[in-house]
């Protein structure tokens, strides 16, 4: 690849900021919490000491501040692993791509990203209203499949693999893993275990309203196969962090149980909780 991007490959808005993020170097900080919902940006940015940084373009919200004396970023990036590639490849484009030269910078910087979201259980025995770090994670998406230089093992993904029954499905899986450095924030989590990342909500979560799902024991399936919980955005960020060289551990609080039928009884009570207990751990 050139060191230096064509205009078609890092499109710039006309004050030099990245197209969909429109943000500029400055106006993140190297620990960013991620979250899908742009109206929950400004709930985790209440509690921050200063807000610096007010910015936003389509779903994709951005405030910067500080708390407890420490600079943090929080962003939302929607639902999805396609606005995941955005995310991911815009915010690494911010502090390792010369944005005025479109250059590749010599040094490299490493973020911190921490996914804090919300998620269904498939594993009878896990609780709703707790907190579930994602340790492993499979992506039904495909979308890994774009990019040349990825790859990944481990035990999970090879006994997966061996026992997955869906062949159609079969192609479109990747796997990754969590920076494990990162687990010492949320060491204290009730559950640590294996996600599956979804490329929608309805069939591929086994909802079935006028179609049908795949297989009425689909999830079942999953957690036979070790999968705890599922959502629509780890795997893209832990298997892009790889390939960048950041850093990235999802913490979900769980609102459902799908095998037992159980939804939170007070979802925004639960979400209030996640934030408190991330921003108590993140920043000490």
């Amino acid at each position: 690849m050139l060191n230096k991007l064509a205009a078609s490959e890092l499109i710039l808005n006309e004050d030099g900021s990245v197209y969909h993020l429109n943000l500029l170097p400055e106006d993140i900080a190297d620990k960013i919490i991620l979250v899908g919902d742009p109206d929950r940006v400004a709930k985790v940015s209440k509690y921050f000491d200063t807000v610096e940084i007010k910015k936003n373009k389509r779903e994709f919200y951005t405030h910067t501040g500080t708390l407890r004396g420490e600079r943090i970023t929080v962003m939302s990036t929607g639902i999805g692993t396609e606005n995941i590639d955005i995310v991911m490849n815009e915010l690494d484009a911010l502090v390792n791509i010369d944005l005025k030269n479109k250059e590749f910078k010599t040094e490299h910087t490493s973020l911190e990203l921490f996914r804090m979201g919300t998620c269904g259980s498939v594993n009878p025995d896990v609780q709703v209203d707790n907190m579930l770090v994602t340790q492993n994670v499979v992506g039904l998406d495909g979308l890994m499949h774009f990019y040349q230089d990825y790859s990944f093992e481990n035990d999970f993904s090879k006994s997966f693999m061996e026992k997955f029954p869906y062949e159609k499905i079969r192609p479109m899986l990747y796997f990754s893993d969590w920076a494990e450095e990162m687990g010492a924030y949320y060491k204290d989590a009730k559950y640590h275990g294996n996600t599956a990342t979804f490329p929608g909500f309805y069939a591929p979560q086994g909802r079935q309203l006028r179609l049908k799902a795949v297989d009425d024991k689909f999830l079942e399936t999953l957690n036979d196969l070790g999968v705890t919980n599922f959502e629509m955005e780890t795997s893209a960020i832990y298997a892009l962090s790889k390939l960048l060289g950041h850093k990235a551990i999802t913490v979900n609080n769980v609102i459902a149980n799908r095998r037992r039928g159980e939804f939170s009884a007070d979802h925004h009570a639960s979400e209030k909780n996640l934030i408190d207990w991330v921003l108590e751990r993140i920043i000490k």
